[in-house]
């Protein structure tokens, strides 16, 4: 999972499901070049969590690219490296039942939290588990806004 001490910061993040999803939010933000928080990410995750990002290609198709926890921070660890970049959750549903759970986070990414320029915007589905007494995120998808693509979640 981690190789780092843990912050009891990180475990009130998974005892609120949607301080849970804010904190992986913090974990990806930042000035080019700024380290990320990858421990505290890592700990957010199950450790069989998934990702899966909608890549549209150039002739309008869309595939699915999808990563375990490692292969995430390594495919989005050049992009941080140039990149200002900072994801802010615009608005959250959750539903649950039992010790499972689903969140809708909608998003937008700006290269400061108070910039006027926005990057993008999008939709994260996010699953979630308790077990051992908190939560983990299990599997998030996501897409981007783009035309004929736009919030109409509810």
């Amino acid at each position: 999972m981690t190789s780092s001490p843990i912050d009891p910061e990180w475990q009130h993040d998974t005892q609120d499901i949607g301080r849970l999803v804010r904190a992986v939010y913090a974990c990806i933000s930042g000035p080019a070049g700024a380290p990320r928080d990858w421990d505290r990410f890592r700990y957010l995750q199950h450790p069989r969590a998934t990702s899966l990002r909608t890549v549209v290609e150039a002739d309008g198709s869309t595939r699915a690219a999808v990563f375990d926890v490692e292969s995430y921070i390594a495919d989005v660890e050049p992009f941080f490296a140039s990149n200002d970049f900072h994801e802010i959750e615009i608005e959250q549903r959750v539903q649950g039942f039992g010790e499972v759970a689903h969140a809708w986070s909608l998003y937008e990414a700006r290269p400061s939290p108070d910039s006027p320029v926005l990057l993008k915007r999008g939709a994260n589905s996010i699953q979630l588990c308790h077990e051992h007494g908190r939560w983990w995120i299990f599997s998030t998808i996501w897409d981007n806004e783009r035309p004929g693509l736009t919030f109409d979640l509810w």
